[in-house]
């Protein structure tokens, strides 16, 4: 856990307006009464478990891992629950805190367009109101999520501000909290932000790392080599990881956007190529310029293209417990068509990137490892841009 600052070592914590602090802080009391609640934990369990879709399979990749060389590679399958991604874990727990502070409009923001839908979903069903913020760029390439979200009765704003992506929709959702602060919910996405969202968002995700650990066990009767996940803001990744963060045998490899290369403005690679700064309302690794302004990124997939990342990631990286790797907008392409042609599942462009950077990295494994790749979404959402950047066969990338 973060210390009462919600510090994890140098970052995290709160940086935002004082019209927000007692909001945050009313949060933080409800989301720790609720952990403490068993009625709680019950309801929270039941929506998972009957209306989500929990437990997802941990699926053993039998053709994949062949096509690596033998390592053998399970999938933690997200993509199945109800949705199609992660989102909905947090989604789920949020509505439920949201409705025991008596607050009953939802806001959001979000770049592929999974989280707006999932808040929508939960909205719908627990009849609240729903405002989601989204770039006009990641509207045009997640067209199909936009209209999914207007369909379960949400509102979507698009932002024309900044570069229109993620950060920029994050940017007017907290506009839009602290003129509505007694009345709506900010119902954020990832482990970003301020504290308490990281710890908050990271409880309501580790049930991915909870069920891999206990199907890894009954499956392979240990503990795996490695965990594998992409990394944007982090939320998928951390609920994988966390759940095994004492089992120091067990290493960690988050995969973030490699975009068109390293250089300025041409990536989202914010643990490899960041520095520390404030962004969002707490404090982690950004990308960023000398003067502390905020660089543009770039990826093919909308949900990576983001410029920081949750500091409980910072803070992994900062202590040696996990690595983080760089992975190009060609790479990914090329491993959504690995998976799509060995397995038959299509994946989202997110977690394309981490299969992307398995096909590098297992050959230079020992033969007898194992492994888990969280898949933390399908890729119905991206079939247009999938059918613009790979050859008909889907070997190749045509043109990123």
């Amino acid at each position: 856990m973060p210390d009462r600052g919600g510090h994890f070592g140098p970052f995290g914590g709160k940086f935002v307006p004082e019209t927000l602090m007692a909001a945050l802080d009313e949060l933080e009391r409800a989301f720790r009464k609720a952990r403490r609640d068993r009625a709680f934990r019950r309801e929270l369990e039941d929506y998972l478990r009957r209306y989500a879709g929990r437990p997802t399979p941990l699926y053993p990749a039998a053709r994949l891992s062949e096509a690596l060389g033998g390592r053998r590679t399970y999938l933690k399958r997200e993509d199945l629950l109800h949705t199609g991604a992660h989102k909905i874990n947090n989604t789920l727990g949020q509505a439920l805190l949201a409705i025991r502070m008596g607050k009953r409009r939802l806001i959001a923001e979000t770049g592929a367009g999974q989280h707006g839908v999932a808040t929508a979903t939960v909205a719908a069903r627990f009849g609240l109101q729903c405002v989601v913020f989204m770039g006009e760029e990641d509207m045009a390439r997640q067209a199909l999520n936009v209209f999914r979200m207007r369909l379960l009765g949400a509102t979507v704003v698009p932002v024309t501000s900044g570069t229109r992506t993620l950060k920029d929709a994050c940017n007017e959702a907290i506009r839009d909290w602290v003129t509505n602060v007694r009345t709506t919910h900010y119902c954020l996405g990832s482990v970003v932000g301020p504290h308490p969202y990281p710890m908050l968002v990271r409880e309501f995700q580790s049930v991915i790392g909870q069920e891999a650990r206990r199907q890894i066990l009954e499956a392979e009767g240990r503990l795996p080599d490695y965990l594998l996940a992409c990394v944007g803001g982090g939320s998928n990744a951390i609920g994988l990881f966390h759940p095994f963060v004492r089992d120091r045998r067990v290493r960690f490899i988050g995969v973030e956007a490699g975009g068109t290369g390293l250089r300025a403005g041409r990536h989202a690679a914010t643990l490899v190529k960041g520095s520390p700064g404030v962004l969002h309302g707490a404090r982690s690794l950004v990308l960023q310029d000398r003067h502390g302004q905020i660089l543009e990124t770039r990826s093919i997939a909308a949900g990576l293209d983001y410029p920081g990342v949750g500091p409980e990631h910072a803070y992994y990286q900062r202590i040696g417990r996990a690595r983080y790797v760089a992975v190009s907008d060609a790479a990914a392409l090329k491993g959504c068509a690995l998976l799509a042609e060995t397995e038959g599942i299509i994946p989202a462009l997110e977690p394309a990137h981490a299969i992307g950077y398995l096909a590098r990295l297992a050959p230079t494994l020992p033969r007898r490892s194992l492994i888990i790749l969280g898949l933390s979404g399908r890729g119905d959402k991206d079939v247009e841009t999938l059918a613009r950047h790979l050859t008909t066969d889907g070997t190749n990338p045509r043109r990123v």
